[in-house]
């Protein structure tokens, strides 16, 4: 697999200044992961073996299931169930493991996934690409302070990461920033939540009722809690 097929230039999910920043920087790893495993990928052997032995975790085999070129999905899970047939069911030895062992290597084998751990070699890296960027570049500072939001699990992920080793000089600037930000975006979305339920208070009902920003105010709730888009 290349070394820069997770990679994209930060300032392409910094500069629209829309959302969390992260969430975008994620979804277009993500996006090109399954393009990547979809695609010729999916015949090179060396992938091949790592999707046999890792496999999908339910999210990803929904979003390939979902996506054009079924026959590459198929050819891979014909693959993946041999592998998982051969490691649980096929015994070799003189002696049956015992039903704790089959269950923890039935664990070991169904609790990874191909997409997850490159995307998170992609994510590392990237967010590396941030603190050095924020350490180095006043104009990156400008924009990561005028950002719309972080959602809370990339909040958290950032502000765990930031500490002197990447930051030197602007470790305190960066989680100011990045606090200034987070809690801003939350006192509104909390103002929104509590306008929503007021809402249905019979005394607001009417045509002519003020929802203001608050129409969409439980999906944006869920998405900063989680770092993803609500499904209908």
């Amino acid at each position: 697999m290349r070394d820069d097929i997770c990679t994209i230039p930060v300032s392409e999910v910094f500069e629209p200044r829309e959302g969390c920043p992260i969430c975008r920087m994620r979804d277009v790893i993500e996006e090109r992961m399954l393009d990547y495993i979809m695609g010729a990928a999916m015949m090179e052997p060396d992938v091949r073996q790592e999707t046999n032995r890792q496999g999908f975790c339910p999210e990803h085999l929904q979003q390939m299931l979902r996506r054009r070129g079924r026959l590459s999905l198929a050819l891979m899970l014909d693959s993946r169930l041999q592998e998982l047939d051969g490691q649980l069911f096929q015994n070799k030895g003189l002696f049956q493991p015992s039903p704790a062992k089959k269950g923890s290597k039935a664990a070991e084998l169904t609790q990874s996934c191909f997409v997850c751990a490159k995307m998170e070699w992609g994510m590392e890296r990237m967010l590396e690409t941030v603190y050095r960027l924020y350490e180095t570049e006043a104009d990156f500072r400008e924009l990561f302070d005028k950002q719309p939001m972080f959602c809370l699990p990339h909040y958290t992920r950032l502000m765990q990461g930031c500490d002197k080793k990447k930051l030197h000089t602007h470790s305190a600037d960066f989680a100011k920033s990045l606090t200034n930000v987070t809690q801003g975006h939350l006192k509104t979305l909390m103002a929104n939540v509590s306008h929503y339920c007021r809402m249905y208070d019979y005394r607001n009902a009417g045509e002519d009722a003020d929802w203001g920003d608050a129409r969409d105010a439980v999906e944006r709730a869920v998405e900063f809690l989680t770092s993803r888009e609500p499904q209908a």
